[in-house]
């Protein structure tokens, strides 16, 4: 090559790179944004009795929820291998977090809200939904995640299909004290861990005899320090904030439709205003956040610190839950 071409060769690659670096990089920020909320009513839009139809809006918003998993700008990007979304982390951590959601809510619906009793037999489109969603969430190909996830929602729908039928035994959905508590009861596990990692932020000294709390005979099965220190590792700091922030993004509208389709249960139990404090709670969690960085800072130091506020919000949605629960289980 002409020595004198060279450098007009060298400057045109790296302004291709520079070119290709800033396409990438904006196409990542709009990737990475966080949809404000799932598309309820385009699913309610197929179904119009779904309104009308107890669990018929819990079911839609289930649906919405795993729909914007794959349609969202992007994609689903857990399970990409190629650029910009191989190079982001905070949007796959939201996904795996709104996942679990979906994945806790597909299980219940199984197990307790489509069934009558223990001994009745389950549905069998929701039979075959609740393995696709616990398929393997960063796989990319034979099979992707996508198409796993694909047929779990046709499965879903097929099962609100039949649930809004006329034939009225066609399909259930149980809205019951017992059912609602079943499902809370794995929604306060995940909210309680989400607090504790989030709090690790800053590190926390924990008696290992707390785990053993309440039982004189308890035994664990291995020898543990009198005193543990946890702490989250600073280069997992912001994973877990978007795993938390996409968990209670899903449990959020999914709360509102309960609001509707347990309205009855709910005043019965006089339990709409712990229901009420905990869509609030969860409201604050999903404020926009102004930082471009999760920042780390002390409890009470100069910086913010992004995990120990979110885990505030989630401690008190947690206490409210356990409030909640209480007054399902009451006669």
């Amino acid at each position: 090559m002409n020595t004198l071409h060279r450098p007009r060769v060298l400057r045109a690659l790296a302004g291709l790179a520079a070119l290709l670096s800033l396409f990438f990089g904006v196409l990542g920020w709009y990737w990475s944004r966080i949809p404000e909320r799932p598309h309820v009513e385009a699913v309610l839009a197929d179904y119009p009795r779904a309104r009308e139809v107890v669990g018929g809006l819990v079911t839609a918003t289930l649906i919405a929820e795993a729909e914007t998993l794959l349609d969202k700008p992007g994609g689903y990007l857990s399970n990409d291998r190629l650029p910009p979304g191989v190079w982001l982390d905070n949007m796959p951590n939201w996904e795996f977090g709104v996942l679990t959601q979906v994945r806790d809510l597909a299980k219940a619906l199984r197990d307790r809200f489509s069934r009558s009793q223990s001994q009745s037999t389950e549905d069998p489109d929701l039979a075959l939904a609740e393995p696709k969603f616990n398929f393997d969430n960063s796989s990319w190909l034979f099979p992707a995640s996508e198409s796993e996830y694909r047929d779990g929602i046709r499965h879903l729908r097929a099962y609100l299909a039949r649930l809004v039928d006329e034939d009225q035994y066609n399909a259930q959905f149980y809205a019951r004290a017992d059912n609602l508590n079943f499902w809370l009861a794995t929604v306060e596990t995940r909210l309680g861990s989400f607090s504790q990692r989030l709090a690790a932020s800053v590190g926390q000294r924990r008696p290992a005899a707390l785990d053993l709390a309440g039982e004189v005979g308890a035994r664990r099965s291995t020898p543990t320090p009198e005193e543990v220190l946890v702490k989250t590792s600073w280069w997992e700091l912001d994973d877990v904030f978007y795993e938390a922030r996409g968990y209670c993004w899903a449990l959020l509208h999914l709360l509102r439709a309960v609001e509707v389709d347990f309205a009855a249960v709910l005043e019965r139990k006089n339990a709409r205003a712990s229901l009420d404090q905990i869509i609030r709670e969860l409201e604050g969690s999903q404020t926009p956040l102004r930082s471009p960085v999760i920042l780390n800072g002390s409890g009470f130091g100069l910086l913010a610190n992004h995990s120990l506020t979110l885990a505030s919000y989630i401690s008190r949605a947690h206490a409210a839950i356990i409030d909640l629960r209480e007054l399902l289980a009451q006669g």
